[in-house]
């Protein structure tokens, strides 16, 4: 009844290692994808510490492909020194993902500060030019996001390039998709995204940290049922005097 508890305790540890592996691919995935949202929108966000997540993400899942072939050797092997080792790598890593999900977070919970008190000053900097940053990503975020101004579309008439333009019109970014002939002026709002950006925004961003939060929930989990198989391993290692080995079937003494 023991050798039976034991063979299951490795082969499950061997399949968690196999999943740790996927686990290593799909955080280096997330934390990615992080980056690369973040610099569309980083004009609209400008604390670069909210990438930190990301990239502790990425650290962990490159960490996790190393812990995951240290993991299958040490149990194949059955090396009590690496399972050892393997069980304290994995409790660091799982202390970091902890860390990662408290600082997602915290950060989460700054984000509409962070995007009301730039928000702004986007706006005012537009210029209509695809050369100009601050043009790019405003046009970007209207057209992705569905939306027009701040807050709806009438935010347009207190910027400077809605002033100089004295047309009447707001950019074609925030024509509706559907509408063919948008010429972006307000004397037609229907054709216009009738919804602010500010608060897209914001969710988008915070959308993205739970993307990071929940990742690591999710690997933590893994990580606690693969540190108790290995535990187990060691423990009956230790105690039994005959021990089965996984590879090949046959005793150890």
């Amino acid at each position: 009844m023991g050798q039976c508890g034991i063979t299951s305790s490795k082969t499950v540890l061997v399949f968690l290692n196999l999943i740790f592996w996927a686990a290593a691919g799909i955080l280096c995935y997330v934390g990615a994808y992080v980056f690369i949202t973040y610099d569309d929108y980083d004009h609209f966000f400008e604390d670069v510490y909210t990438l930190i997540p990301a990239v502790i993400i990425i650290g962990v899942g490159t960490l996790l492909f190393i812990i995951g072939l240290i993991g299958c050797c040490a149990t194949i092997r059955e090396s009590q020194c690496g399972l050892a080792t393997f069980v304290i790598i994995l409790l660091l890593v799982f202390i970091t993902e902890v860390v990662v999900v408290v600082l997602g977070y915290i950060y989460r919970a700054k984000v509409e500060d962070e995007v009301d008190r730039s928000i702004h000053s986007v706006y005012n900097k537009y210029n209509g030019s695809n050369s100009d940053a601050a043009s790019r990503a405003i046009d970007y975020v209207q057209r992705q996001l569905h939306c027009c101004g701040i807050h709806n579309f009438s935010d347009w008439k207190n910027t400077s390039w809605f002033i100089d333009a004295k047309n009447n019109s707001v950019p074609l970014s925030c024509c509706k998709a559907n509408i063919s002939n948008c010429t972006g002026t307000l004397s037609r709002p229907g054709d216009l995204y009738p919804e602010g950006c500010e608060a897209l925004v914001v969710k988008k961003l915070q959308e993205i940290m739970m993307y990071v939060i929940w990742a690591a929930l999710a690997f933590a989990v893994i990580q606690l049922l693969g540190m108790l198989c290995a535990c187990i391993v060691l423990c009956r290692r230790s105690r039994d005097p005959v021990y089965e080995l996984l590879i090949t079937g046959g005793t150890y003494a």
